[in-house]
C-alpha cells in the first residue's frame, strides 16, 4: 500500500501559495479607518475635476485611497497587476508534459516489478534443470519467455499499454497490486477533472465490491443531477436538500444552494477542460485514449458528458475555451497539473470580476478566500471595505441611487463647496477673512448680542432683561415693575446689503490643458458655498462658456466639466450674465474666471463663430457687450490666469470701459483673490452705506 499513501498524500497538496508576505488577519491588527465623510473628501478633487461621480468612484477602486491613520486600501490596479504578475509566474515556470510523463513512469514501474518476478521465473528454471527436471524447467523458462515477449510487445501510447496491462497475467503479485492501484488513482483523478473530487468515495473504497458499489452510488447521484437540471430547465423546483442529503459527502465545498453547487462544479469542469486545451495535440491525444480506456463504463460518460453540456448552458461565461501557454521547465503531474489550472482559474475569474466592476457594489460578488489565497490578506480586507464605499455614501446621505445611477444629494453639494470654502480659507490670515464682520449697526434681521437704548426709528426688537433691569436700577425696586420709556433696550442688528453676482467659468479646453481648470471650479464651489451660508439674501448665478455660453443652477456645479470644443466666447457669457442681472435688485458685478483671449462670438444668425486668433470684429463684439454692462451698472472683475501681453491689454481695455477690476493671477492663489475681492467688495458697500 505504500504507492497508495504516496499517491493520497500528493493529491491532496494544495496549490503553491502566491509569493507575498502577507498573514492571516487574526484580530490582533488595526482595521482601515475611515468613515463617508472622509470617502467623499478623498473624491471630491476628482468629482470636481471630472464632474462624473460614477468615474470618481471607478477611479478611487482603481488607485485605492489612504485611511484616516494612514494606511493604504489597495486599488484595483495594483490588484489586477499582482493577479496579472502571478499568472506570468505559473506559466513561465511549469510545463504540462509531466501529466503523460508521470503516468508512463508509473507504467515502466509496473513493468519492471513484473520483469524481476520473471527474472525469478529463468532462475527457478536453471534450477529446475539443474536438479534434472526438464520438463519443469522448460514449462518455467517458456512461461517467462511469453511473459517478457508480450511486454516487449506492448503499444507505445498511454492507453494502449494500459489495455494491454490490463488484460496481463500478472506473475508478480506487488506488479498485479501496483498496477491495479495505477489504475484505480488515474480513474479517480480523470473523474475529479469532471466533478472536483466527488469521487473521493469511490477511492477510498478498499475491495472490488466496495468500489463497484461507489462507482454504481457515482453514477446515480450523476443521473438524478442530470434529473434536477432537467426539472429547473421545465420550470421545476429541484429537491435539493433531499439530494444533499443522500450525496452530500461527495462535495466538500458544503454548497448552500442548488446554484453554489452547480457554480463550483461547472468552474472546476471549466478548469479540467482547460487543462486538455492547453496540451500539445499529442498529449491531449493521449490522455484522451486512457480516459476513455480507464472510464469504459458507457453509462458513466453518458452521465458524465450530459452533466458538461447542462453545465455549459448554464454558465456560457466561464471561459470553457481557454487555454493557457505553458512555457517553463518544471514539469507538472496530473494532480498539480489539475490544481494548477484550477488556481489559474480563480486568478481569470477573479480578473474578470476586478476589471468589470463598475461600482463598489459589485465586489461584494468577489470570493473573499480566493482574494486572500493569492493576494494576502491585506487586499482581502482592502477589497471587502472597498464594497461598502458606496453603501456608506449612500447611508450617510451623500449619494442617492436613481434606477442604477448614483447621483449627488443637496447634502453633498454643499459639503464640497463647503470644503473648497475651507481649503481656500486655511490659505488666508484670520484677520483678513474672518466672519466678515462688519463695525456699523443698522437695521436688518440678523440678531447680535450687543443692545442699545431705544431711539426713535428703531425696529422695536425689545431686549426684556435689560429693559426690566433698567426699570429697576430707575426705581430701587418693588412690584409691580413701572417701565417707561427711558427704560426700553433694543437688540442691535447687523446692516444687510443685497448684491447680485454672476460667476463666469471658462470652461474652454485650454484650462486643463494648463492646469486651471480644478482651482477655477473649486473657488466657484467655495464662492456659493460662502454666498449661501454667510450672505444667504445674495443672489450667486453661474455661467459656463467655450464655444457658447450657457447658464446653469449651483446644484449642477459639482458635474460641470470643461468642453472638447474650441473657443472663448466671452461675449455671449458677458450677454446672458447682464440678461440674468437685470432680473435682480441690489449692486451687481460679473466675476468672470478665464485664461485666455476673446475667440468666439455669436454671429446675428445666431450660430457661434470661431477664430484663432482673435478677429477684429469678435473683440469689438466682445467690448460692446462690456459696455451694455457698465451702462446698466454692472461691475466686471476679471481674474486672469496665465495672462500674456495681448491678454494683458485686452483685460486692461475691459477695466477702462466697465471701471471693474483686473487681477493677473496663478492657480495656486486664484482662490484667495476671488474670496477676498469678494468679501472687500461686500465690506465696501457697507461703508458706502454709512
Amino acid at each position: 500500500m505504500a504507492l497508495r499513501k504516496r499517491w493520497r498524500l500528493r493529491l491532496r497538496a494544495q496549490p503553491e501559495p502566491a509569493h507575498f508576505a502577507y498573514s492571516r488577519w487574526d484580530g490582533s491588527q488595526p482595521g482601515f479607518d475611515f468613515d463617508a465623510d472622509h470617502i467623499f473628501d478623498e473624491l471630491a478633487d476628482d468629482l470636481l475635476y471630472h464632474g462624473d461621480l460614477a468615474s470618481a468612484l471607478r477611479r478611487l477602486m482603481a488607485e485605492g485611497f489612504r485611511d484616516r491613520s494612514g494606511r493604504q486600501l489597495e486599488g484595483l490596479r495594483d490588484m489586477l497587476e499582482r493577479l496579472r504578475e502571478r499568472r506570468r509566474e505559473l506559466l513561465q515556470q511549469h510545463d504540462l508534459g509531466g501529466v503523460c510523463d508521470d503516468i508512463a513512469e508509473d507504467l515502466r514501474d509496473v513493468v519492471r516489478t513484473e520483469r524481476r518476478a520473471l527474472d525469478d521465473l529463468d532462475a527457478a528454471a536453471a534450477q529446475a534443470r539443474a536438479g534434472g527436471d526438464e520438463r519443469r524447467a522448460d514449462l518455467t523458462a517458456q512461461t517467462a519467455a511469453t511473459k517478457n515477449a508480450q511486454l516487449d510487445m506492448m503499444p507505445p501510447d498511454l492507453a494502449g499499454q494500459f489495455k494491454a496491462l490490463d488484460n496481463y497475467d500478472f506473475e508478480s503479485d506487488e506488479a498485479r497490486q501496483q498496477f491495479a492501484e495505477l489504475a484505480e488513482r488515474l480513474r479517480e483523478q480523470l473523474m475529479q477533472q469532471f466533478l472536483d473530487r466527488m469521487a473521493g468515495a469511490v477511492g477510498d473504497a478498499t475491495g472490488d465490491g466496495a468500489a463497484s458499489e461507489e462507482m454504481q452510488r457515482l453514477k446515480d447521484m450523476l443521473a438524478e443531477l442530470n434529473a434536477m437540471l432537467a426539472q429547473r430547465a421545465r420550470g421545476e423546483e429541484p429537491d435539493f436538500e433531499g439530494f444533499m442529503e443522500r450525496y452530500g459527502d461527495f462535495f466538500p465545498e458544503n454548497p448552500k444552494t442548488f446554484d453554489e453547487l452547480l457554480e463550483v462544479m461547472a468552474r472546476r469542469m471549466a478548469a479540467a477542460q482547460a487543462l486538455l486545451n492547453s496540451m500539445t495535440p499529442g498529449q491531449r491525444d493521449q490522455l484522451q485514449q486512457l480516459s476513455d480506456q480507464l472510464l469504459a463504463d458507457m453509462d458513466l460518460n453518458w452521465q458524465v458528458n450530459e452533466l458538461a453540456q447542462h453545465l455549459r448552458n448554464e454558465f456560457p461565461d466561464l471561459g470553457w475555451e481557454r487555454r493557457y501557454d505553458f512555457g517553463g521547465v518544471d514539469p507538472l503531474d496530473f494532480s498539480e497539473a489539475a490544481d494548477m489550472l484550477a488556481e489559474l482559474g480563480d486568478i481569470d475569474q477573479l480578473e474578470n470580476l476586478l476589471r468589470g466592476s463598475a461600482s463598489p457594489g459589485a465586489l461584494a460578488e468577489a470570493d473573499t478566500e480566493a482574494v486572500r489565497r493569492l493576494l494576502g490578506d491585506d487586499a482581502a480586507e482592502s477589497l471587502e471595505r472597498m464594497a461598502e464605499v458606496a453603501r456608506m455614501l449612500e447611508e450617510a446621505g451623500l449619494i442617492e441611487n436613481r434606477e442604477g445611477r448614483f447621483d449627488l444629494t443637496p447634502r453633498s453639494i454643499r459639503k464640497i463647496g463647503q470644503g473648497a470654502l475651507r481649503d481656500l480659507f486655511a490659505r488666508l490670515d484670520a484677520d483678513k477673512i474672518g466672519r466678515h464682520a462688519i463695525s456699523r449697526s443698522g437695521l436688518g434681521h440678523e440678531r447680535e448680542p450687543d443692545t442699545k437704548p431705544y431711539e426713535y426709528g428703531d425696529p422695536f426688537n425689545l431686549h426684556i432683561g435689560r429693559t426690566i433691569r433698567n426699570a429697576v436700577t430707575r426705581t430701587g425696586g418693588g412690584v409691580p415693575v413701572q417701565l417707561h420709556p427711558d427704560d426700553f433696550e433694543v437688540e442691535r442688528t447687523e446692516q444687510q446689503v443685497r448684491s447680485a453676482t454672476v460667476l463666469m467659468l471658462d470652461l474652454s479646453l485650454s484650462m486643463p490643458m494648463r492646469n486651471n481648470f480644478l482651482p477655477a471650479k473649486k473657488v466657484a464651489m467655495a464662492l456659493h458655498s460662502l454666498i449661501s451660508s454667510q450672505y444667504p439674501r445674495d443672489y450667486l448665478g453661474l455661467v459656463s462658456f467655450s464655444e457658447v455660453a450657457r447658464e446653469f443652477r449651483p446644484e449642477k456645479l459639482p458635474e460641470v466639466s470643461w468642453d472638447y470644443v474650441y473657443g472663448t466666447n466671452m461675449q455671449h457669457g458677458f450677454m446672458l450674465a447682464r440678461r440674468m442681472l437685470n432680473r435682480q435688485t441690489g449692486t451687481k458685478q460679473i466675476i468672470m474666471i478665464t485664461d485666455g483671449e476673446p475667440t468666439a462670438h455669436i454671429t446675428a444668425s445666431g450660430r457661434p463663430f470661431f477664430s484663432y486668433p482673435p478677429t477684429r470684429e469678435t473683440v469689438e463684439l466682445t467690448l460692446a457687450e462690456v459696455a451694455n454692462c457698465t451702462r446698466d451698472g454692472i461691475r466686471i472683475n476679471t481674474f486672469m490666469l496665465d495672462a500674456t501681453s495681448y491678454l494683458t491689454n485686452f483685460v486692461e481695455r475691459i477695466t477702462e470701459l466697465n471701471g471693474g477690476r483686473a487681477f493677473f493671477t496663478t492657480n495656486e492663489n486664484l482662490g484667495d483673490y476671488v474670496l477676498v475681492d469678494f468679501v472687500e467688495h461686500k465690506r465696501s458697500l457697507v461703508h458706502a452705506r454709512r
